[in-house]
């Protein structure tokens, strides 16, 4: 499929995060003053077991975006994707409407609220920024914009968070995400926002990694920055579809939490130290190496992986600065990566983490590897009585439509494969006329770690009220429950200790 008919599947939630085409085959790569919210704002950052109290807290369930308006009525990003608690960050507003709000949600269960008003601004004056500009070497857009306001986030809980905009008059709406990351993450389950992958995404502009005007690779970005708003209707990025209905299950379950971005472990590598778990989430693509390196340090040392979704840890990408701050700046070259003057400077390449030079295919850390897009297919159960699966009621054989899809990962002995690996789901799959498998697979690592892998990118999207693409509230009911097996398993502490993996890769493939 092409760029386009990617861009459209994510932009109506399919979750087609293609880092290949049809079914695996490599890709041709181009040469204001604060006033609280009702209620206030929590008193303190949530501790481990602050987690059911946060969400005891009454939600507000108008938070989503009901009138998006045209595409310049409202829109703005944060200058840093992430903060710790207490400290400001700057926001950027180009809008139509003389004047506008700010509404900030923490997002999380809430009585089924899904959010929380902790602040609210008073009526900022509205302006309409500059026309953004386009490099001519990296094709990366640039915004030029001037700040608008700072916000000081002193008081609010540690999450994921959404500002909403809203223009004067009900002219338009749209989202800013930032996350209020955790002094520590010690003894909490981590969730790691994908923030580099929403961003290879975001064609705000005309251009992203995959897509440039002609529509395809050719004319992409090079690189793409976070100094610009999301593209997509409501401004959120990719988190609404792939992280936010698993954060919802999580809070609701009263799993004991911590919070950060992909670019925050990258550039802190002891910022997982002590984590009981390690959450990646629906669509998580886009990795640095000190990401993965420090991911894969803490498996090692016996803290619990969860892949949530498909397709992770794909592309190797390098972080910069932009003009607003470190880590602002998204690189990666793809088949292009001779061309990187990074990659002339010394620096890994830019390219999937399976493919030379320094090759490692992410199978290494993950046990499954990537196998291809576009499939649609029922999940199959083939180990109903492991641990994962108690309470669901699920037996062998049973089948729940459309939840394989849009990209899959497997269980294949060709990549590095860690050792023992249950595939307790071996759904089989044909991708443009390819016969494979979708494999839902745990492993234990010689750390202790347990580390699970769901197989299919809709695993996440299937949580929530409305998923889409045909899966139904059996599915559902289904995952949420194996989901809540694997959160209070690995918030436990070392899985791989508790539950050790029984391999079963020759019993379902003929061969080890």
């Amino acid at each position: 499929m092409g760029g386009t008919g990617r861009r459209r599947f994510l932009g109506l939630a399919v979750g087609a995060a293609a880092g290949l085409s049809a079914c695996g085959t490599p890709k041709a790569a181009p040469h204001p003053g604060p006033t609280p919210a009702a209620g206030g704002p929590a008193a303190a950052s949530p501790a481990p077991s602050a987690t059911a109290a946060e969400n005891a807290r009454p939600g507000n369930a108008d938070w989503p975006v009901t009138n998006a308006g045209p595409a310049a009525a409202v829109e703005g990003f944060a200058d840093r994707v992430s903060v710790l608690p207490g400290e400001p960050f700057g926001l950027y507003v180009s809008t139509t409407a003389p004047g506008f709000r700010i509404s900030a949600y923490r997002m999380g269960w809430y009585g089924g609220a899904r959010a929380r008003l902790v602040w609210q601004s008073d009526r900022l004056p509205g302006t309409r920024q500059k026309a953004f500009t386009v490099d001519s070497g990296t094709r990366m857009v640039r915004t030029g914009w001037s700040r608008t306001t700072t916000v000081d986030t002193l008081g609010w809980p540690e999450g994921s968070y959404l500002l909403r905009l809203d223009a004067d008059g009900g002219a338009g709406q749209r989202f800013v995400p930032v996350t209020v990351r955790s002094h520590s993450t010690a003894g909490r389950t981590v969730v790691v926002n994908a923030v580099a992958t929403w961003q290879a995404y975001n064609e705000w502009g005309g251009y992203n990694l995959y897509n440039g005007p002609s529509g395809g690779l050719p004319t992409r970005s090079l690189q793409v920055t976070f100094d610009r708003p999301y593209q997509y209707d409501d401004g959120a990025g990719l988190f609404l579809v792939y992280e936010a209905p698993l954060i919802a299950l999580a809070e609701r379950l009263g799993i004991p939490l911590a919070y950060t971005t992909g670019v925050d472990v990258a550039a802190d590598p002891q910022s997982l130290k002590g984590a009981t778990a390690v959450l990646s989430l629906g669509h998580d693509e886009y990795w640095s190496p000190e990401q993965r390196a420090a991911v894969t340090a803490a498996r090692d040392a016996g803290t619990n992986l969860a892949v949530l979704g498909a397709n992770c840890c794909f592309r190797r990408v390098r972080f910069e600065s932009s003009e607003l701050g470190p880590g602002r700046v998204v690189v990666c070259y793809k088949g292009a990566w001779q061309e990187d003057p990074g990659y002339k400077a010394g620096k890994p390449a830019t390219t999937d983490f399976r493919a030379a030079p320094g090759a490692d295919p992410e199978s290494s850390l993950l046990g499954v590897i990537y196998d291809g897009y576009p499939v649609d297919a029922p999940y199959v159960v083939t180990e109903p009585d492991h641990w994962l699966y108690a309470g669901t009621g699920a037996k062998a054989g049973d089948s729940f439509p459309h939840l394989v899809g849009v990209e899959y990962d497997r269980v294949n002995t060709g990549f590095p494969t860690p050792r023992p690996i249950e595939i307790v789901s071996h759904s089989p799959v044909v991708c443009e006329g390819r016969h494979s498998w979708a494999d839902t697979a745990y492993w234990s690592a010689p750390g202790g770690a347990g580390v699970f892998a769901t197989g299919t990118m809709r695993w996440v999207e299937s949580l929530g009220d409305r998923p889409g693409h045909g899966i139904d509230g059996r599915a559902g009911d289904f995952t949420r429950k194996v989901t809540e097996n694997l959160l209070r398993a690995f918030a436990a502490g070392p899985c791989g200790k508790a539950h050790p993996a029984a391999d079963n890769v020759a019993a379902v493939y003929g061969k080890g």
